[in-house]
């Protein structure tokens, strides 16, 4: 990861991220691993990778690190987190960024190649309301090639167990708060100091007039998420992997 040609440490502020991400999620690496290893195990090592709502390029930057003959395609609406990606990945003949809204009808229109070995995704599909994430995964099966995968690392609250979600979730934020007066950045805290730096004040400026605040789509039960994939067209879905509020859910062509 590398300076931008404005002085911007892309290195620093990916670490920022994640770190932030990290608060919200500690197991947030726990499934990156079993991502990139159900990515081996089902394409290889040198796979062509479309990372869906790519935010910063954490995806592409985890299966870069293991597969350094990989190739990815990195897509996202987001201004600022785009610009973060570009920096990060400036020069990497390896990776494509691109700018294209996964509501509109014809977003995949903008990909550089007409399928994929696998298509990643993790928190970020979540703000999608569900009809429109229906229509998204119908939308990705043609994109993923015959015996290719998408993998999809949510929030994933199964509703069926509200007293064992109501206890998780109280301890989760019972450690973040006390993870927070420790020092850890939030959501918004992250936001105000990407602001402050010089080359990135635009792009965050664009993001909030685009955006506003931070807002929630809705959650479905992995058991929705595997349904709806072979409704869409793969051959086989289900969970890989799971905590007690997110999952990791993957479908096969």
């Amino acid at each position: 990861m590398g300076t931008g040609g404005g002085g911007t440490d892309f290195g620093a502020w990916q670490e920022s991220w994640d770190r932030q991400q990290e608060w919200y999620m500690p197991d947030r690496e726990e499934r990156f691993r079993i991502m990139l290893d159900m990515t081996e195990a089902l394409v290889g090592t040198a796979p062509r990778v479309l990372d869906l709502a790519c935010g910063t390029g954490s995806i592409t930057d985890r299966v870069l690190r293991r597969f350094p003959e990989a190739r990815s395609t990195a897509i996202d609406r987001d201004p600022a987190l785009l610009a973060l990606a570009r920096g990060t990945f400036a020069g990497d003949a390896r990776v494509d960024v691109v700018d294209a809204d996964l509501t509109a009808p014809d977003w995949y229109e903008a990909l550089p190649h007409a399928t994929y070995d696998v298509v990643l995704t993790a928190t970020a599909l979540h703000w999608m309301p569900t009809e429109a994430l229906r229509t998204l995964y119908g939308q990705l099966a043609p994109l993923v090639r015959e015996g290719g995968a998408f993998m999809n690392a949510d929030h994933m609250p199964d509703p069926e167990t509200p007293r064992v979600n109501a206890a998780e979730r109280a301890l989760r934020h019972a450690v973040m708060d006390r993870a927070r007066e420790a020092g850890a950045q939030d959501w918004d805290a992250w936001w105000a100091a990407l602001a402050e730096e010089p080359e990135l004040a635009g792009p965050v400026a664009a993001r909030m007039k685009l955006f506003g605040a931070h807002s929630e789509g809705d959650t479905q039960p992995p058991s929705w998420h595997a349904a709806t994939l072979r409704e869409a067209g793969f051959a086989e879905a289900r969970t890989v992997w799971a905590s007690p509020s997110d999952a990791l859910v993957l479908g096969l062509r």
